[in-house]
């Protein structure tokens, strides 16, 4: 990539909308877009203030109209990547925006790659890592607690906590060079004492951040939840009940669903993943079978097991099997049809599994689903504040920099335990400083940089 570039990509999704938008950055954005956009009141693009909007025409180089358009001039430092910045906003048609993206080619700019304008913001200045890598979590964010916690990032709450762990850090190495420099009586052990204090307070600040890690990755990617159970059991009913929409085909016939369907579900703001299965039993019919094994394999591979039991009847051969397949991993076992006549019990579930909590619900009589997804919020938050979305560990390259940071500060207070020099506790703190500088992209490197934003979607 090359800063000093014009680009220009269609920021817009695809597909036919009522607006599309084409935009430009770089030293040339405004030269570029002049070439091939006409105002209606005959004024020229160079002469237009920031944030203004004209309206006009694109046209092609014989003056032949592409479309109707409203141009927007953004004039540095005043704009996304701190750079001029032109937006195009045409009808959202397939052929007006591919044509004039080509027009911007062929007078200047080339394409934008992945992520590239908020690599510009980032290169500029204008965001730190995390405050970037929070813009993909906003378009992406699938609940309300997902974009809150995404907006968090954005407005930086996340990287000013980070910020003031560096600065301690940084207080503590100040501290102890210069004892080191101006060394008088007793002084060394004092300054190393009140280190060791505050690197303890510190790693207990970072055991914090850690311990939202996961809750953060389910926030931003959602919580991989299976559905099994025998056939006719209400799977299928459950899913629909969960998405407040008839997504799956309900019937009596056993074994209607043979594939697995995936759909998002907002459950109390978590994102859920929700995998419908296949009823599990032994078949014969081969497509049946294929999806009957998908079902257990999606038992090892989910983040959280929805097992669903018929209270109506005793339990069989396929329950039991289910019941096995579930131990040892994350799991809600629930009795459904209890608006009938109850045969299997909670308790009977209960000498199973002791200590997991039994759910009784009807997703026919629409009842204990409040009680479900309550439990499946408590599954995912544990004892974490919902209050501070914004806090929260958001991915695993941040959780990863966050466990070195702490190993760093483990071996300062090693050091310190057997008594060596303040030198070497420097080197370890000044390491995790380093460290932590990675998150917010203050010490990272160039190939980080790129394989972040290589993740990104084209036009952002």
């Amino acid at each position: 990539m090359q800063q000093g570039d014009t680009i220009s990509a269609i920021a817009t999704a695809s597909g036919e909308s009522g607006i599309g938008i084409i935009r430009i950055s770089g030293e040339g954005a405004i030269e570029t877009a002049e070439r091939i956009f006409r105002a209606q009141s005959g004024r020229q693009l160079r002469e237009a203030r920031s944030y203004q909007a004209l309206f006009g025409q694109i046209v092609r180089d014989d003056g032949a109209m592409v479309d109707e358009a409203i141009c927007l001039v953004m004039r540095t430092p005043h704009s996304y990547t701190k750079e001029d910045v032109v937006e195009l906003q045409c009808h959202g048609g397939r052929m007006p925006l591919k044509e004039t993206l080509a027009l911007t080619y062929a007078h200047g700019a080339r394409p934008a790659e992945r992520g590239e304008f908020t690599k510009r913001a980032f290169l500029n200045g204008r965001l730190d890592l995390t405050q970037a890598q929070a813009v993909m979590d906003i378009i992406q964010a699938k609940t309300e607690a997902s974009l809150d916690m995404a907006a968090g990032h954005l407005s930086g709450r996340f990287s000013g906590r980070i910020h003031e762990l560096r600065h301690s850090i940084l207080e503590m190495i100040a501290h102890l060079e210069a004892a080191i420099d101006f060394p008088e009586d007793d002084v060394d052990e004092v300054v190393v004492s009140e280190v060791q204090a505050k690197i303890s307070q510190l790693r207990g600040e970072l055991d914090g951040l850690l311990r939202t890690a996961n809750t953060g990755r389910i926030l931003r990617d959602g919580l991989e939840t299976a559905i099994i159970g025998k056939p006719n059991v209400g799977k299928s009913s459950l899913l629909n009940a969960l998405l407040r929409e008839q997504r799956a085909i309900v019937t009596d016939i056993p074994g209607t669903t043979r594939d697995s369907i995936e759909e998002y579900a907002d459950i109390g703001g978590v994102p859920l993943r929700i995998i419908d299965t296949a009823g599990i039993r032994a078949t014969e019919d081969v497509v049946e079978k294929i999806g009957v094994d998908k079902a257990r394999s999606y038992v090892d591979s989910a983040a959280l097991v929805l097992a669903l039991f018929d209270s109506s009847r005793a339990l069989s051969a396929e329950d039991e099997e289910i019941l096995q397949l579930i131990e040892g991993h994350e799991a809600l076992l629930l009795l459904n049809k209890t608006d009938l006549q109850s045969v299997v019990k909670p308790e009977e579930l209960q000498k199973r599994f002791p200590g997991q909590r039994i759910l009784e619900i009807s997703t026919l009589a629409e009842k204990g689903l409040e009680t479900l997804e309550q439990a499946i919020v408590e599954k995912v938050y544990g004892s974490e504040l919902r209050t501070e979305e914004g806090s929260f560990v958001s991915n695993v390259r941040q959780m990863d920099i966050l466990q070195k940071s702490d190993e760093h500060l483990a071996a300062a207070e090693r050091t310190i335990e057997e008594g060596m020099s303040a030198d070497f506790v420097v080197i370890d703190l000044r390491s995790a400083w380093e460290k932590l500088g990675e998150i917010t992209g203050e010490t990272v490197g160039e190939d980080i940089i790129d394989q972040i934003f290589s993740q990104f979607c084209i036009g952002k």
